[in-house]
């Protein structure tokens, strides 16, 4: 059986770095008096879940049901 559970271990990562891009941009829209999300946001957002998704599938791939994000 292959081993996803590194595949899942480096997704979770982008996850991570995706979020820390997302939320440096809206704190830079903050800051700068912006009244709405970056425009990036959106799809920033569609991306994590994309990964999430990804993660997901692979966990039930190696038999590992739980969903620990």
């Amino acid at each position: 059986m292959a081993n996803y559970g590194d595949l899942v271990h480096r997704l979770t990562a982008i996850g991570a770095d995706i979020d820390e891009i997302a939320f440096d941009a809206l704190r830079e829209a903050v800051a700068d008096g912006e009244m709405q999300r970056p425009v990036d946001d959106k799809k920033l957002m569609q991306a994590r879940r994309a990964i999430e998704k990804a993660a997901g599938i692979l966990r039930q791939l190696d038999g590992d049901d739980s969903d620990n994000w």
